[in-house]
This record gives C-alpha cells, sequence and structure tokens, in this order.
C-alpha cells in the first residue's frame, strides 16, 4: 500500500508538465473610477449580445482582477459592478484568431448612501457562490463582530455549537475547520481547538462547504468550514483596533449544590485586537493580535445517576475558570514579479487557565453525603506555526501551480491536583501529562483553466505526531487507575494525490473528481499498561470520489446533484488511554483501537434568486461505517463508590437523512431577514461492543431513531442615526444520542452597532443567549443505572466594545 501512495504522487506530479490546448481567455481588472483603486468580490457577467440572456460569470478577486474561459466566437456583453458600485458594461468581440483578450480596466462608479441602503442584505448567502457552498459575510453580522469567530458561527444556517466549542454542521461534529483554505495551527489538524480565540472582526467571510471536491482533504462527513480572512488592499500603513468589555454567567438555570466555592457567576472579560498591515507595490505585510483575559464557566454539569438498586445521587461539576490568553500572526506576501509570489507567516498561541471545583457527592433519599471531591487544575497550552508558500502565475490567467509547506508544534501540559475527603477515602493524588503536537503537511496544486471549466491535479503529504508523558504522584488509597504507564506516542501519516475536472456550460455543469489517500497509523503503548495487549499499528488505501450535476433552470435557478465519500479518523484525544479526572464517578477515557469511520454522501439541491430573495433547498443522506461513539458503561471492578467509563467504540453502522432550507428576504429599506430549517433523522444501528478498560465486558447498543430540526432566523434592522440592530433567534431540536435523548435548547441574541467619527471608529453592544437557555441537558439509559446530564455551562454574555481603524 505505501509503494502504491507513493507511484500515485510521483504519477500526479509528472502529470504538472502536461500542456493543452490554448484556450479563449478574456481577463481585466476592475476599479473604483473615483480612488483608482481596484474592487474586490466585483461580480463581473457576461450577456448574450442582445443582453437578455446571462451566460457565466466570475467574482474578482483581492487585486479586482478577474478571468473568465471558455466563450466561444462571437460578441457579448461585460457587466462589472459591487453592492458599493453601479453596473459598467464593456462589449467585446472573439475572433478565430486571438485566444487571450485582457480588458484592462473596467471603472464603475461608486453609488451614494441611499443607494447602497437598497441593495445590501445582511446575512445574505451569495448567491453566485458555486453550487454546494454558502458564503456568509462576516462586515454585516453586527452581533458577531466584537466576538470570536465562534460566537459568529453560532448564527450561520446548519451549524450548531457544542459544549466545548466543537462545531456541528447538520447535526454532525465530523467538521474540519480551514484557514482561506487550509488547514492552519489556529484550528487545530483535525479538530477545532482555536475558533473561540479567531477576532470575527478579522474576518471577511465564511463559507460553509456541505459537498467538497477532492481538491479538499477527505477527512469531514459533515463537509467543510472555511473561514476567510480580511485582505486589506489600500498602499500604505492602516492599522485598526479594538477594545470590549465583557460579563458572563449573568443568571443561574439551577442552583448550586452546596458548596464553599459553588459556580463563577458574573464573570468579567476583557478582549483586545490590535491590526497592522502595509502594503506596497510589491508586497503585503501584515501583523494581527489579541489579548483575552477573563474568568470563565466551560463546565458545570449537574447529574442525577439512579441506580436499579433504588439509590438517587445528586452532584455538580462546576469548572471556574481564570484564563489568559495571547495570540500573534504576522507575515508576509512578496510578489516577486507578475509570475511569482511567495508567502511567509507565523502564528503563535499561548493560553494559560486554571481551574477549580469542590464536588459534594449527596444520596438524594437520605440526605447523606458520601463523598466530597475537589480539585485544581493548572493547564499551559498554546502552539508555535510557520507557513512557506510559493505560487507560479503562467501566462494564462488562472493557470497556476502553488507549493505550501508548514510547521507546528502545539503543547499541552495539564497538572490535575485531586484531593477527597469521603467514607471511603481521605488523600490527594496529582496527575501531570504533558502532549507536544508535531505536525508537517506538503502541499502541491495545480489549476489549469479550460474552454469551458478547468482541471485541478495536487498533492499532499502529511505527517503528524504526538508523544505523551504521564505522571502520577499517588496518594493514600489512589482513585487512579494502576498499571496504566507513563507515556504514549501517536503518529499518523498521510499521502494523497487527487485530480478535478470542471465542465461548464450556458444550462448545465458538471464535476468530477477522485482523492486517493494511503494513510499509515501507529499507536505505541506503554509496556506498563495492563489494559491492552499491544500497541496498536494499520494501515489502509482508500478512494474518495466526488460528482456534481448541475443543471441551470435559468438565469437565477439551478438544481444540483451531489454524491461523494469521506473519512473521520480518530485523533489522539479519542485514543488516549489516560482517563480524566473531573469527576471521579464519570471518567472520560479514550480508545487506542478505534478505527475510522466511512461516510457516503447524497444530495440533491435546488436555488433560486429573485428580487428581493433567494431560497435554498436540499435533501441530502449518509450512510456511515463504523462510526465512533462515546459509550457508557459502569465499571465493575471498584466497589468501594460507583464509576461509569465513557469510553469512545465503533458502533457498526448509522445513517443520517435530512432537509434544508435556507432564505433571505429584503422585507423593507429598513428590514432584513434571514433563516434557516434543518429537518433530519438520525438513526442508529444496534450493534454489541467489546469493551476492554478496565475489564472486558460486553455492551448492547440498541437501535435508536428519532427525527429533529433545527432552525435559526437573523433579523436587521437599521435605526435613527446610522444605527443598526440584529436579533438573532436559535432553536435546536430534542434528538436521540447513543443511549439515550438530548433535549431541546434554545437562544435569543441582540446586537447593536453604531459607526462614528466619519465611519472610522464603531460602537458594538451585543447579549448572547438572553433567557439562559442555551446550555445541555442530556438522559441517558445505561446497563444497571439511568442517569442525566444538565451542563449549564456559561453560554450568557454581555459585551460593550468599540473599534478604531487609523
Amino acid at each position: 500500500m505505501m509503494r502504491t501512495g507513493a507511484l500515485l504522487v510521483i504519477g500526479l506530479l509528472c502529470a504538472f508538465a502536461a500542456r493543452a490546448q490554448v484556450e479563449t481567455v478574456v481577463s481585466g481588472v476592475v476599479v473604483d473610477r473615483a480612488t483608482r483603486q481596484p474592487v474586490t468580490s466585483a461580480s463581473v457577467t457576461v450577456l448574450n449580445q442582445a443582453g437578455s440572456q446571462l451566460l457565466t460569470g466570475a467574482v474578482t478577486d483581492a487585486t479586482g482582477r478577474f478571468s473568465i474561459a471558455g466563450l466561444p466566437e462571437g460578441q457579448y456583453v461585460f457587466s462589472a459592478s459591487s453592492v458599493v458600485h453601479a453596473a459598467a458594461t464593456r462589449t467585446v468581440l472573439i475572433g478565430s484568431r486571438n485566444r487571450v483578450y485582457n480588458l484592462g480596466e473596467i471603472a464603475v462608479d461608486s453609488l451614494s448612501e441611499d443607494q447602497i441602503d437598497e441593495v445590501i442584505v445582511s446575512g445574505e448567502a451569495v448567491v453566485d457562490a458555486p453550487p454546494g457552498v454558502s458564503s456568509f459575510s462576516m462586515e454585516s453580522n453586527v452581533a458577531r463582530s466584537g466576538g470570536s469567530v465562534l460566537d459568529a458561527m453560532k448564527s450561520l444556517p446548519g451549524v450548531a455549537i457544542g459544549q466545548d466549542g466543537e462545531v456541528s454542521l447538520r447535526g454532525s461534529d465530523r467538521v474540519p475547520i480551514l484557514i482561506d483554505g487550509k488547514a492552519s495551527a489556529l484550528t487545530g489538524f483535525g479538530n477545532q481547538s482555536g475558533l473561540d480565540s479567531i477576532p470575527a472582526a478579522n474576518i471577511e467571510r465564511i463559507e460553509i462547504i456541505n459537498n467538497p471536491s477532492a481538491r479538499h482533504d477527505a477527512a469531514g462527513m459533515a463537509g467543510i468550514i472555511n473561514i476567510i480572512y480580511k485582505q486589506e488592499q489600500r498602499l500604505g500603513l492602516t492599522a485598526d483596533a479594538g477594545l470590549a468589555f465583557g460579563m458572563g454567567s449573568l443568571t443561574r438555570r439551577k442552583p448550586d449544590v452546596p458548596s464553599e466555592l459553588g459556580s463563577f457567576t458574573n464573570n468579567p472579560k476583557i478582549t483586545t485586537n490590535f491590526n497592522l498591515t502595509y502594503n506596497t507595490e510589491r508586497a503585503n505585510y501584515f501583523l494581527q493580535s489579541e489579548i483575552l483575559l477573563q474568568e470563565d464557566l466551560p463546565n458545570n454539569e449537574f447529574t442525577t445517576r439512579f441506580y436499579d438498586d433504588g439509590r438517587e445521587i445528586h452532584s455538580q461539576i462546576p469548572e471556574n475558570r481564570e484564563q489568559v490568553q495571547y495570540i500573534v500572526k504576522s507575515g508576509v506576501d512578496w510578489h516577486r514579479d507578475d509570475s511569482n509570489a511567495f508567502r511567509l507567516a507565523g502564528n503563535f498561541s499561548y493560553e494559560h487557565h486554571e481551574d477549580r471545583a469542590q464536588i459534594p457527592f449527596v444520596e438524594w433519599n437520605t440526605s447523606e453525603q458520601l463523598r466530597y471531591w475537589f480539585w485544581r487544575e493548572d493547564e499551559v497550552t498554546g502552539f508555535a506555526n510557520i507557513d512557506l508558500g510559493y505560487t507560479r502565475a503562467f501566462a494564462e490567467p488562472g493557470h497556476e501551480l502553488s507549493v505550501d509547506v508548514q510547521y507546528t508544534r502545539g503543547w499541552e501540559d495539564e497538572a490535575y491536583f485531586l484531593n477527597e475527603v469521603s467514607p471511603v477515602r481521605t488523600g490527594t493524588d496529582t496527575t501531570h501529562l504533558i502532549a507536544t503536537e508535531h505536525t508537517l503537511p506538503f502541499s502541491v496544486d495545480y489549476v489549469r483553466p479550460l474552454a469551458s471549466g478547468r482541471l485541478e491535479l495536487g498533492t499532499k503529504l502529511q505527517a503528524r505526531w504526538i508523544p505523551i508523558t504521564y505522571d502520577v504522584e499517588r496518594g493514600t488509597g489512589s482513585v487512579i487507575y494502576p498499571g496504566i504507564g507513563d507515556r504514549s506516542e501517536w503518529q499518523e501519516d498521510i499521502y494523497a494525490g487527487y485530480v478535478n475536472y470542471v465542465h461548464e456550460a450556458v444550462n448545465y455543469a458538471i464535476e468530477g473528481g477522485v482523492r486517493l489517500e494511503q494513510t499509515a497509523v501507529s499507536y505505541e503503548l506503554p509496556a506498563a499498561n495492563i489494559y491492552y495487549p499491544d500497541s496498536d499499528r494499520y494501515d489502509y488505501f482508500e478512494v474518495f470520489p466526488n460528482v456534481r450535476l448541475t443543471y441551470n433552470l435559468g438565469s437565477r435557478s439551478s438544481l444540483s446533484a451531489f454524491y461523494n465519500r469521506r473519512v473521520d479518523r480518530p485523533g489522539e484525544p479519542e485514543l488516549r488511554i489516560f482517563p480524566k479526572y473531573d469527576d471521579p464517578e464519570l471518567l472520560k477515557v479514550g480508545n487506542p483501537y478505534l478505527r475510522p469511520q466511512f461516510t457516503d454522501s447524497y444530495e440533491l439541491a435546488l436555488k433560486h434568486a429573485w428580487d428581493p430573495a433567494t431560497l435554498s433547498m436540499a435533501v441530502y443522506r449518509r450512510s456511515i461505517v463504523d462510526p465512533f461513539l462515546r459509550v457508557f458503561a459502569i465499571d465493575p471492578t471498584i466497589t468501594d463508590y460507583d464509576v461509569i467509563n465513557r469510553i469512545y467504540q465503533n458502533v457498526g453502522s448509522a445513517t443520517n437523512d435530512g432537509i434544508e432550507v435556507l432564505a433571505t428576504l429584503k422585507v423593507a429599506r429598513s428590514w432584513s431577514l434571514s433563516g434557516s430549517l434543518n429537518w433530519y433523522t438520525n438513526t442508529i444501528d444496534p450493534y454489541v461492543v467489546d469493551l476492554l478498560f478496565p475489564v472486558p465486558r460486553r455492551v448492547q447498543i440498541e437501535e435508536s431513531e428519532d427525527s429533529t430540526w433545527d432552525a435559526k432566523l437573523n433579523s436587521e434592522f437599521l435605526l435613527p442615526f446610522a444605527a443598526t440592530m440584529q436579533l438573532n433567534l436559535n432553536y435546536y431540536g430534542a434528538k436521540n444520542i447513543p443511549q439515550g435523548r438530548q433535549d431541546e435548547r434554545s437562544s435569543v441574541d441582540i446586537a447593536i452597532s453604531r459607526k462614528f467619527l466619519s465611519d472610522r471608529a464603531e460602537f458594538i453592544f451585543s447579549a448572547t443567549d438572553i433567557f439562559n437557555q442555551f446550555g445541555l441537558r442530556q438522559r441517558i439509559d445505561g446497563d444497571g443505572f439511568d442517569a442525566i446530564y444538565e451542563n449549564f455551562y456559561e453560554t450568557q454574555t454581555v459585551s460593550l466594545g468599540v473599534k478604531y481603524a487609523f
């Protein structure tokens, strides 16, 4: 298999030398007539000679340039415009002898403020986005502009945010997060760890790609979310800064279980960010930084367990956090000439937090305190990343070769100081875990525009390894499992190559591709481990095809059908053999023998746009083989008190079927609406799993099928004195989960912004989860017990901030 992957990579690299016949290409640059500055994201449409039929179009890039390929001989009308510029037209004749046309500059005039108000729709998905892609501008996302990217995602259609910041798309949290089209240290490789630290003010737009092409990594059954950073285009020095003050956990959803510390409320927060850009004709220099100081309540789980012998035990795990975080991102884009561009960028993040909790366990029927558990966690996390890129632009517009290499070193230094006073034990344990993550991806991508489409080829090699040390100081009657060991090392190597072809015509479009991936995984366990007999090592070769068929029903309507195959590989956190002891009676632990899950996705989608509204509908199905989920099971080896293990396991098969509707509407000049509805059915097939930790035992997973729905409604109002108000309503319906059910939850968010000082400054007030209804409530039907887990972590915040552009 390794040899197959190597031959694939070599073959694809050799394919870069292949030459195609020269095709007709029309290019140009759109500029503002008054300032002569390039206009980014302008729409360039091509009409027939009479100007009555839309044939094709493009969107200008960061330099205002566009290129359109594949037009046959004839006469056409090119029209360029943007949401803040009036349309300008140019007539072009394509003959039989010339294959490359450069229209030069197309100058467009700025619209007046009254005209702009009539065409901007807050939160509207970009109508010109390719089928399968929804693009959402952050410029008008008032309710989130003073917060993080994670805050901004909360209002996007189909997106749900979990307790630990994990992002779900159409009911699945297997969603890779990209930065400017590629995996990044900011969001982790294979996880979503950094979204809450990225200021939304630095983001231009967020793309949701439900059906990625072969050009993207095969990971992520639910699709991909791509975060696009803003790029300042003005020459010279520009800067902006922001400062926000906030409070969190203003009200309690449920009274604390009595303890001296309880749970944090009225948590103060200070966030400041500063951005600096210096642009010349050939180079763009940038610096972005952020500092976060806060008290937080990331976990506040109330647990009620009902055992078959009649006992009812109550407890509460409040994770009271004091946190500081620093983030710096800097780099340079240098265009040596019109054909060669280089990029050097670096990211650094440092985060330190200290968590404290006091946890009484009470037998509710007798009011007896069974044990008193209290702990302190001291943890430092962060990463350092360097990114080197090269782009070769060939003579034909859009014809380019890009090479990128990154190295990321991440770290997790976690010390737990565990204490207990109970009838069965009085003692102290200490655990100290150090995990150092190394990620080294190397990719080559090639794009060749064709007469009516494009050809994409590429390869990617990625090595990722995480060595871990685990030191334990055991106290009297230690609760730490014996025989775990003191070290482990996980490694994953991926060799991939892809080819993707797009063909577009007036009435239809076809896209097809295939990605081939060879993956090798090893997980080295310590010799001292008594629970798993051997270290694990495996490799596999997989084919991941994608197909898209689109038929244009009219100038503003299309019908598309999609198919793709995806994989979700368990990362080191899902495999980690060292239990987490924040709740001594509910231990979360990984499974080193976990295997990937594979998903086949099918979708039929309809898009239609008309003034003043847009509508998108999609019917989809996912078939999942070997899904991995957490399984609840009692530990039979401990008799002094009850311990429930939550262990990741592959559980056979599952399906996810749904219907998604997205719509926008300009109700009036001062009122815009956008909303989404996602109805879906989760089916988990019956399965028997064999748990190995801490002793071999068998658990029956019952069949589970349930339908649920999520809905979002976003309203934006233009107020007097140039102010804007945004109101967001979010609802997630009750749904089935493995061995149980999760209750419905909802939130109401509001924000008001006003620009002043000639639009250089902006005031922002925002309040999230006003009624404090967004916490999680789950019911578990276990073997020998039932449980209710209510996690009323911090979701309610109020923030007041200001931004200023120098």
